[in-house]
C-alpha cells in the first residue's frame, strides 16, 4: 500500500469536508424537525389522510372548503383558496377584504378544483377541507406532487371546533386561533350566567333550514348541529334525538314529514328556528311557519318562539356572531 504524501492538514480538512457533507445529507432527509432543505424544519402531523410530513411553519398555504374560514380568521399565510360564498355574510370587513384578496385556486365543490392555479401559487402546504366522500372528486396525487396535503374534513356539525384548530395547527396559526376561541368563551360564559335563571330549565326544539319543502318535510335538529350547538354553549338545551341514527349531521337532525309536527314538539317549552345571515326566512322554515299544525302547538301558542341568525358558523370569530344573534333572540325570557 503506498504510504500518502498528503501533509496532516490536508488530511484533516479532508476528513471535516466529509463530515460536512455527511451531515448535510442527513440534514436534507429527515422528515421530523430539523433541518429540511429548501422546506426548511419539517414535522409529522396527524390528518383524515394519514399521518403527513408537513413544514414545521407554512408560509404559502392553500386552503379549500371548511378550511377557508378558519385559516382566515386564524391569519394563517394563506396563497390560495376556493371560493365560500355561504360565508360571505358572516364575514367581517377585514376578512371579506382579505378574502377577496388572495387567489382563488378552487369552486364551491372539490370538483371545482384548479390544479394549475394551485401550482401557480407555489404553496408549501395544501390544507384541504372537504367532507370525506367529496375526496373522490379530488385528484389527490396530482395535488401531492405540488406540496403535501393535509385532508381536515367535517363530520358532525358541533365538530367544527376541533376541525378549525386542527386546521389552524397545520398551518402554523394556533396563535391566532387561540384569541379568536378565547373571545368566543369569554363572551359564551358571559351569556350563560346572563340566561342562567331561565334557559336550561326550558326543554327547547329547533327548526332546521334544510329541509324539503317539495317533499313536504322539515328538519328537527338536536344537540350538536348546526342550529343548536352555539345556543347549547349558553345554556339552551335541546330535547331528544334522532330516531334512526346516520353518518355525520343525520347522528343529529332528522327530516319527518310536516305531518308530524305536533308528536316532533310536543313536549318543547319553547322553539328555536333557523333564519338566513341577513335575518330572512329560509322556504324550507317558512313553509314550517305556514302550516296550520305549528300554530297550535303549545310553545307557539305561548309565545316562546326564538328565531337565531349566522347558524352555519363554523369558527369562533363567526360563532360570537351567532351568541350575539341568539342574546338577541332570548332577551324576552328576562322580562
Amino acid at each position: 500500500m503506498p504510504v500518502s504524501t498528503r501533509s496532516p492538514s490536508a488530511r484533516f480538512r479532508i476528513v471535516g469536508a466529509l463530515a460536512l457533507a455527511a451531515a448535510l445529507a442527513a440534514g436534507c432527509g429527515s422528515s421530523d424537525a430539523g433541518a429540511g432543505g429548501d422546506a426548511g424544519p419539517t414535522r409529522k402531523f396527524v390528518a383524515d389522510n394519514g399521518t403527513i410530513t408537513i413544514p414545521a411553519k407554512p408560509k404559502r398555504v392553500v386552503a379549500t372548503g371548511y378550511a377557508v374560514p378558519a385559516l382566515l380568521d386564524s391569519g394563517a399565510p394563506l396563497v390560495g383558496i376556493s371560493t365560500w360564498q355561504r360565508g360571505l355574510p358572516m364575514m367581517g370587513a377585514a376578512e371579506r377584504e382579505r378574502y377577496d384578496e388572495i387567489s382563488k385556486v378552487a369552486g364551491e365543490s372539490a370538483a371545482e378544483t384548479n390544479y394549475n392555479a394551485i401550482a401557480k401559487a407555489d404553496p408549501d402546504l395544501i390544507v384541504i377541507g372537504v367532507p370525506k366522500p367529496a375526496l373522490a372528486d379530488i385528484n389527490m396525487k396530482r395535488l401531492e406532487s405540488i406540496a403535501p396535503v393535509v385532508t381536515l374534513g367535517p363530520s358532525v356539525p358541533k365538530a367544527w371546533r376541533e376541525l378549525s384548530r386542527r386546521q389552524a395547527d397545520a398551518a402554523g396559526a394556533l396563535k391566532g386561533f387561540d384569541a379568536t376561541r378565547t373571545a368566543y368563551e369569554l363572551k359564551a360564559k358571559q351569556l350563560a350566567e346572563k340566561y342562567k335563571s331561565v334557559l336550561p330549565k326550558l326543554k327547547l326544539g329547533h327548526v332546521g333550514a334544510y329541509g324539503e319543502v317539495a317533499k313536504g318535510t322539515f328538519q328537527r335538529e338536536f344537540h350538536g348541529s348546526w342550529g343548536t350547538n352555539v345556543a347549547q354553549d349558553m345554556g339552551a338545551n335541546y330535547y331528544g334525538a334522532v330516531k334512526v341514527e346516520g353518518k355525520g349531521s343525520r347522528s343529529v337532525s332528522e327530516y319527518p314529514s310536516i305531518e308530524e309536527l305536533p308528536d316532533a314538539f310536543a313536549e318543547a317549552d319553547a322553539i328555536t328556528y333557523s333564519l338566513k345571515a341577513d335575518g330572512s326566512v329560509p322556504p324550507p322554515v317558512q313553509s314550517v311557519l305556514d302550516s296550520p299544525l305549528w300554530k297550535n302547538l303549545p310553545a307557539v301558542k305561548a309565545g316562546k318562539v326564538f328565531p337565531l341568525r349566522y347558524t352555519e358558523a363554523a369558527t369562533y370569530r363567526e360563532a360570537e356572531m351567532t351568541l350575539d344573534a341568539a342574546d338577541k333572540a332570548f332577551a324576552p325570557l328576562l322580562k
